[in-house]
């Protein structure tokens, strides 16, 4: 019944603390349940071992009084008890908290019972007696993390709710912080700023921070792509031209520097601006004027400058493509802004923010995003970043079939990734035993789901080419749960 796929750097407690990459460092708080003496006992000296505070409770009754004076994480409950049974145990304890886990032990097991369990929800469901000590210290420690999981969940939701100060930018990491804390220290000098980062970092988001934290917010903000302006006519789109300047100048028209007086202009992809055009936008940092294309006369402008690029702009001047001058007239104040796999941290903060964005748009009551989808999420590397991770959650919305975003919802590259980061951890904080039936399960699982797409869902010639009789073949697949059997 375990098949909740445990957090990368789960591990079995030993020392008092939580397993590492947890919220915190307290112990793990867990009340064992159950009316023999004797096991009572035993299950508390296995969970104290091994790091966790545990409390006893001999009765259904008694345990429900802890868990109204106490802060419970798991419980750990019998089925068979006289007075109050530990499926009522888990109704109440789950009514009463939506923060505490259940783990049910039974002497008596059978599949009815354990899916009653789950449908009643029970995180695990343990058969009496154990194979080993860490089979309920495992089972233990990991509902315990799913407790703190979920709690963080909640969390991330209430920070969307509250988010402030940097317009659109999400993120509460180290390596955001400090763009914070950039933004903060230059949104009042007129300095130019130079923001360095890879595509889909948020660029732009980071220049509208710096221009309406300013004294420039109530004016114009003007982002230009400088890459997607055709050569011939940057320099009229940056500066105007006078009427009969060229060909289809029919009429003077400004430019966007003059439509971004007194505000700010963003200069994205400035690597991209031909040579010559940068000798002229030289001039307009250094004297703060600019000529009309086929103009005669200097118009003076008050422009605050924000550059971004995604080359190594210091590269593109050693190679002769960027004017040295202009790179260290730019060049001012840098703020680099990190990929996102260099804070994985704000993933899910990011992901539920895009979740109730394309939710809303498209209508859907879909809430959450499972453990597996999340997991699979942070193992990925996301080559395009924030905007990849949009591009993601909005096919997610799309392909969920639930309230739910599962990893079958996500594009198959995050998922390919993720369930290969995750398994490989998973088998890690497993018994040797375990994991060994854990791969082999999925082995058999996979290879006769392949078998019957090859032989286009035909159980007898799927059997024939697995060198299986055709009743061994469908006992299989019954036992994995695959449609044929």
């Amino acid at each position: 019944m375990s098949n909740v796929m445990t957090p990368l750097s789960l591990r079995v407690p030993s020392s008092g603390r939580h397993p590492e990459g947890s919220e915190d460092d307290t112990k793990a708080h867990i009340l064992v349940v159950d009316d023999e003496p004797e096991s009572l006992r035993a299950i508390a000296r296995i969970l104290s071992a091994r790091g966790f505070e545990v409390e006893t409770a001999s009765g259904g009754s008694e345990a429900l009084e802890r868990l109204a004076n106490d802060n419970i994480d798991v419980i750990l409950v019998d089925l068979v008890m006289p007075g109050m049974s530990g499926i009522e145990v888990l109704r109440r304890a789950k009514a009463a908290s939506e923060r505490v886990e259940v783990v049910l032990m039974t002497a008596f097991a059978d599949v009815d019972t354990a899916v009653a369990a789950v449908k009643a929800g029970a995180y695990d469901f343990l058969t009496k007696p154990f194979t080993s000590s860490d089979t309920v210290a495992l089972a233990v420690a990991k509902a315990a993390e799913r407790g703190r999981l979920l709690s963080r969940t909640r969390k991330l939701e209430e920070e969307l709710e509250v988010r402030e100060r940097y317009g659109n930018i999400i993120g509460s990491s180290a390596p955001m912080l400090e763009v914070y804390r950039m933004i903060d220290s230059v949104a009042h000098s007129t300095s130019t700023i130079l923001l360095q980062g890879e595509s889909g970092t948020g660029k732009e988001l980071v220049a509208r921070a710096v221009h309406t934290r300013g004294p420039r917010a109530s004016k114009a903000f003007v982002p230009v792509n400088c890459s997607a302006i055709p050569e011939s006519l940057v320099e009229s789109e940056l500066f105007g031209h006078m009427r009969g300047a060229f060909t289809g100048a029919v009429a003077t028209r400004m430019g966007l520097f003059e439509a971004a007086n007194a505000g700010t202009i963003l200069l994205d992809e400035v690597g991209e601006l031909p040579l010559q055009t940068q000798v002229k936008l030289l001039r307009v940092l250094q004297e703060g004027e600019i000529k009309r294309v086929g103009a005669s006369e200097e118009i003076s402008v008050d422009v605050r400058v924000v550059a971004a690029t995604n080359v190594n702009l210091h590269a593109a001047m050693l190679a002769g493509t960027f004017r040295e001058d202009l790179y260290y007239r730019l060049n001012v104040i840098t703020i680099a802004l990190p990929s996102l796999r260099e804070r994985l941290d704000d993933i899910p903060l990011l992901a539920y923010h895009f979740l109730r964005k394309y939710a809303v748009r498209s209508g859907r009551d879909i809430r959450r995003i499972s453990l597996e989808a999340m997991r699979a999420m942070r193992g990925y590397g996301w080559p395009g970043n924030v905007r990849e991770l949009e591009n993601a959650m909005e096919r997610a919305v799309v392909m969920c079939r639930s309230d739910v975003i599962l990893p079958g919802d996500l594009p198959r590259p995050v998922v390919n990734t993720g369930e290969a980061v995750v398994s490989r951890n998973v088998l890690l904080d497993l018994p040797f035993a375990d994991a060994k039936k854990r791969v082999v399960d999925n082995f058999e699982r996979e290879y006769m789901v392949e078998l019957l797409r090859r032989s286009g869902g035909n159980v007898s010639e799927a059997a024939r080419q697995a060198g299986l009789d055709r009743s061994n073949f469908r006992r299989v697949l019954k036992k994995h749960g695959v449609a044929g059997a």
